[in-house]
């Protein structure tokens, strides 16, 4: 729960600058939210979940 919780908040961050900056609207941001949560809805939202918290796991593991 914690990585969603952490990739809800960074999505939201990059959504308010993309919208500030003009590259999206009102209405198209509304579409792709709505979208996401119609994906989330179907077969794939388990898979896209496994994808997303493993490329968390992989960018944890990185050491420099």
């Amino acid at each position: 729960m914690v990585v969603s919780a952490s990739l809800a908040f960074v999505f939201g961050i990059a959504t308010v600058f993309l919208y500030r900056s003009g590259a999206v609207r009102v209405l198209s941001g509304l579409t792709l939210i709505l979208f996401g949560f119609t994906l989330a809805s179907t077969g794939l939202g388990p898979t896209i979940n496994q994808l997303l918290t493993g490329l968390v796991h992989l960018i944890g593991s990185i050491r420099v």
